[in-house]
């Protein structure tokens, strides 16, 4: 049986007051260390009940997390219909998680063009021709879909952003940040937005 790598214990002194400033300290560090490390759960609600998927994070500070997609998408009609929502990134080699759950609104069109912009050409191309979340009959509809919208901009260097595609932000009400630890007695501790302020409190693993 593998052991659990064992880490420094997570102590109070340790957080800043400030969770989007301790999240900034983690991801630097997961950032430098693991691949993938913006790799998130975004789980989201409908009438049917949760659900979840991994997103990329593109984004985080007081505002929020950010995260960028289809608007015609299933995550983007949940959340349209039901703006609460939460998020989990893990850091496997650090044996850490950061949880969030807030409600999530949409970013305005001048984020959101300022981030299509930054995507490579393929993605740009590619969030033009995916009908996301939609039946598709076989890959080869989606290989022609990506060629009409080949040609469409063969000739435009600046692909522009399609109306049905942006970004979003969860605005945190809770965050919670844990520190794994052998025999399941890990560190937790939940901030809680409170008065324009954050209170700090640990948890039992």
């Amino acid at each position: 049986m593998t052991e659990r790598r064992a880490f420094p214990p997570l102590h109070r002194s340790d957080l800043y007051p400030d969770p989007f400033e301790q999240f900034a300290r983690w991801y630097e560090t997961a950032a430098a260390e693991i691949p993938l490390a913006d790799a998130m759960t975004l789980a989201t609600v409908d009438g049917d009940g949760p659900d979840a998927r991994m997103v990329l994070l593109k984004g985080h500070g007081p505002e929020g997390f950010r995260f960028f997609t289809n608007y015609d998408g299933a995550k983007a009609r949940q959340i349209a219909a039901d703006p609460r929502g939460a998020l989990v990134v893990y850091w496997r080699e650090h044996d850490r998680q950061v949880r969030a759950r807030g409600p999530i609104d949409r970013l305005s069109p001048a984020d959101s063009d300022a981030y299509f912009a930054t995507r490579a050409r393929a993605s740009r191309l590619g969030a033009w021709a995916s009908p996301q979340s939609r039946p598709l009959a076989d890959r080869a509809e989606l290989d022609r879909r990506l060629a009409a919208v080949e040609e469409r901009f063969a000739a435009t260097e600046e692909i522009p952003r399609p109306d049905f595609w942006g970004g979003f932000v969860l605005r945190p009400r809770t965050i919670e940040f844990w520190q794994g630890h052998s025999a399941r007695l890990h560190d937790r501790f939940r901030y809680s937005s409170e008065d324009g302020g954050w209170r700090l409190e640990r948890l039992a693993p």
